[in-house]
C-alpha cells in the first residue's frame, strides 16, 4: 500500500492516516445519491470488493456515553455486543445528527478515523479475517484500504465481536 493520493483524498480521515505513518490507499468511486443498495453496499460494489471486507462506522451510546462500532456492510451492529465490549450494560443507536455532530463528518462518509472527537470505539472481530478492510474516507464516495491492526491502533479499537448477520 501506498500514500499516493489522487484528488478528492483531502480529509481529517486521510490527514491523521498520512501524520500516523499508516499505509493505505484511497479508493474514490462516484456515489449514486439514488442508489438503493445502501452507502456501505455501493461501496462494495464499486470498489469491487467484498461486501463483507467493507466496514460501516456507527454511532451509539453506551450507558449514556457516545461510542463507535465498525461492522461488515453486510450485517449490523449487535448493541448488546458494543456494551459489553465497553464494559457497559446498555447501547442504542445515536441518532444521525449526533453522529455528525460529533465525528465532524456526514452520514454515509462517517469515518472512523480522524473523528472531531475521540470516542471509545470497537471493531468488528471478522475483521482480522483480511490482510486489508475497507472503510469509509470521511466522504461518501471515498473508502480508505488498510490493515485491520492498523485501523484498530490508529482509532485505539478494541477488537471483539459486536456484528451479527454477517
Amino acid at each position: 500500500m501506498s500514500h499516493k493520493h489522487a484528488a478528492g483524498g483531502n480529509t481529517p480521515a486521510v490527514h491523521a492516516l498520512i501524520e500516523a505513518g499508516i499505509a493505505h490507499t484511497l479508493h474514490p468511486y462516484e456515489h449514486d445519491p439514488s442508489s438503493d443498495l445502501g452507502y456501505g453496499l455501493e461501496a462494495a460494489a464499486a470498489i469491487g470488493v467484498a461486501p463483507d471486507q467493507v466496514f460501516k462506522t456507527l454511532c451509539a451510546y453506551v450507558d449514556g456515553r457516545l461510542s463507535v462500532g465498525i461492522v461488515p456492510v453486510s450485517g449490523q451492529l449487535d448493541l448488546k455486543s458494543l456494551a459489553h465490549a465497553l464494559g457497559g450494560k446498555r447501547a442504542e443507536m445515536a441518532p444521525p445528527a449526533d453522529a455528525e455532530r460529533s465525528s465532524g463528518y456526514v452520514v454515509g462518509g462517517i469515518s472512523p478515523i480522524g473523528q472531531r472527537k475521540h470516542l471509545p470505539t470497537v471493531l468488528d472481530e471478522t475483521a482480522e479475517l483480511y490482510d486489508v478492510i475497507y472503510v469509509s474516507g470521511g466522504r461518501r464516495g471515498l473508502d480508505i484500504g488498510l490493515a485491520p491492526a492498523d485501523l484498530a491502533g490508529v482509532t485505539d479499537a478494541v477488537i471483539a465481536p459486536i456484528a451479527k448477520g454477517a
